[in-house]
């Protein structure tokens, strides 16, 4: 061995990162795309609490050499540090957690006081079997189709949960489209708003619901729990943390566990979920025709999703005789509670007086809903 000044700086450069880029210069390129990430993220508050971890952990797996995905290796007695926090997304873990601190956020109340929400939130799913098929044609295995619809439902841990099940090879192309569509709600839905519904639809005044009473917030997510579990089994993992988080929240005996939920574990298994995530996307698997295909499917399920909410919506401010406003039909994806601020901002333009936010709160936790029975559909035709 050369311990010469030279020999020692000749091989520290030669097993340096640097000159892994020689021989695949493709991770350059994704290494660029995780600081374009990280600029969306932390410049253009673009859902920075995701695409911050996510970008970082598209550094990671494409520095070279640094062996942070490499699987247990019993000789060398070594194991990547990011294989071990991926297991949490290859067993749906994460996704689950993050559904029980959404549950513990979030107030049912609009939507027990106004059932016909899941009206909305349905139609909101539109775009994801539209997608579905459309990713059929374009040539995708029925699992993989199934995986890339779910991101019409505009909801980011499903996609992942269903992505990791059906078609782990697409999940980092998945999951990047899924969080991006989200946190560009607020350019993506405006337009199609102006486009689908009329000035005077939009200036809808809407009364204000029912009070609902705290028996009734406690009783909504144990009912739904056990009706919808029963139904489709495949969605335990996020229907039954969804309510158990709502159940901590509205219980009134559980206060610091919902406080945990929703904040310190929370916030938690954000990172570990955006980072794992992250390193997923390897070079060699997310440079790819089929990754672009995904990312445009992606915006065409979610653009259908919105639509079929407003249209649905439409037909409600019909049916109703101009009571209620179609703008919340834009609320039925399942991007709590972005897309329900949306229609707010939206209403309020057409008309000062316009209050959508807790009418909007009813779709919007309806899509929450509705996408998970969406995953659990397909999981239940396609994950067997």
């Amino acid at each position: 061995m050369d311990i010469s000044f030279f020999g020692v700086l000749g091989k520290i450069l030669g097993e340096s990162g640097f000159a892994g880029f020689l021989s695949d210069p493709r991770q350059l390129i994704m290494i660029i795309l995780g600081c374009v990430l990280l600029y969306m993220g932390i410049v253009k508050k673009f859902e920075p609490l995701l695409l911050v971890p996510i970008a970082v952990g598209i550094l990671f797996v494409n520095f070279p050499a640094t062996g942070i995905m490499d699987p247990p290796n019993a000789e060398a007695h070594s194991v990547g540090f990011m294989w071990v926090l991926y297991q949490g997304v290859q067993y749906a873990v994460y996704p689950s957690i993050i559904f029980m601190g959404i549950g513990a956020m979030t107030d049912f109340g609009p939507l027990i006081s106004r059932p016909s929400s899941l009206l909305l939130g349905a139609a909101a799913q539109f775009g994801i079997f539209t997608a579905f098929l459309m990713a059929l044609v374009l040539g995708f295995a029925p699992n993989a189709a199934a995986a890339i619809g779910v991101i019409g439902g505009a909801d980011g841990p499903t996609s992942i949960l269903v992505a990791s099940k059906l078609a782990p090879e697409y999940l980092p192309a998945i999951a990047i489209a899924a969080y991006s569509y989200m946190a560009l709600i607020p350019m993506i839905q405006p337009p199609l708003m102006k486009l689908l519904t009329t000035e005077e639809e939009r200036k809808t005044e809407m009364k204000q619901a029912r009070t609902v009473t705290k028996t009734e917030k406690i009783i909504f997510p144990i009912a739904v729990m056990i009706f919808v579990v029963l139904l489709i089994p495949d969605t335990a993992p996020l229907i039954g943390m969804l309510m158990l988080g709502n159940l901590f929240k509205e219980c009134m005996v559980t206060d610091r566990l919902s406080d945990t939920a929703q904040n310190a574990l929370m916030n938690i298994v954000t990172i570990a979920l955006g980072l794992s995530v992250g390193c997923k996307a390897s070079a060699a698997t997310f440079l790819s025709i089929d990754t672009i295909k995904i990312i445009i499917l992606g915006l065409t399920a979610f653009l259908l999703s919105t639509a079929g909410g407003l249209i649905f919506g439409k037909i409600m401010y019909k049916v109703t005789g101009g009571k209620i406003n179609p703008l919340i039909g834009s609320a039925g994806v399942s991007a709590v509670p972005m897309a329900a601020r949306v229609a707010q901002v939206e209403g309020q333009k057409a008309n000062p007086k316009n209050f959508l936010l807790m009418h909007a709160m009813g779709p919007n936790v309806a899509g929450v809903i509705g996408s998970a029975v969406a995953a659990g559909f397909m999981l239940k035709i396609f994950g067997m």
